[in-house]
């Protein structure tokens, strides 16, 4: 995978995480995947590795005139921590009230998420946390989602991400203990352009995915006799 430009789809940028994860295979960890676009992904390592798992919640604050251009996210159970990309706030030249407004508006959906997926809310303190996302521009998303996971307690982060801006990556470093990429192209403009099929994720494929990733613990857990 060393020569790739771009991935099939998210399941195989899964397997190529896997792949670089190996060490980790069976050890006291859990795979916490970004909904939505990050669950496939995250689902193809769990499996790979036989570790449990489960959701991190956290949503994008986009701009006022360009919504997929991140100011800042927010993360947790109740939407309680909150970053900033301060260069973007102050070039889009948002008002600290539109900002506030904004992060009222994605703290419901998280919400309205926690109740429609019914994630399995596992433990994390003392475990190992990878935390995995499809992709990585301004790094936001991810930042504040690592600084949820801290809350928890757990012995040791990883940043798992298919592919990433070299800018966002070095913030990383800072952010987790661990960070694995293996495609950082010389200039991101859109994680989608690194994927073949990149299409969005709806509610009902992340309920589907985490049904199977609870129905396969539970059979490895209570093996047929």
């Amino acid at each position: 995978m060393d020569e790739i430009d771009r991935f099939e789809d998210r399941e195989e940028a899964g397997k190529a995480l896997a792949d670089r994860l190996s060490q980790y295979r069976g050890q006291d960890a859990v795979v916490l995947a970004l909904p939505r676009g990050g669950l496939p992904v995250g689902a193809e390592i769990a499996r790979a590795l036989a570790l449990p798992l489960d959701l991190v919640f956290v949503r994008k604050l986009g701009t006022p005139h360009n919504p997929e251009l991140a100011m800042g996210a927010i993360a947790g159970p109740q939407g309680e921590v909150v970053v900033r990309n301060p260069d973007v706030f102050r070039a889009a030249g948002c008002e600290e009230a539109e900002f506030t407004r904004i992060a009222e508006r994605e703290k419901a959906e998280i919400l309205r998420r926690r109740e429609a997926y019914g994630a399995p809310d596992l433990p994390l303190q003392g475990k190992i946390a990878i935390v995995v996302d499809d992709g990585m521009a301004t790094g936001a998303t991810m930042r504040a989602a690592l600084r949820a996971v801290r809350q928890s307690g757990p012995e040791k982060t990883i940043c798992a991400i298919p592919v990433a801006s070299r800018s966002a990556l070095e913030e990383m470093r800072g952010e987790a203990d661990e960070v694995i990429c293996p495609l950082v192209p010389s200039h991101l403009y859109a994680v989608g352009a690194h994927y073949i099929h990149f299409d969005q994720v709806p509610d009902s494929e992340v309920t589907a995915i985490l049904a199977r990733a609870r129905s396969e613990a539970s059979s490895a857990e209570n093996p047929a006799k």
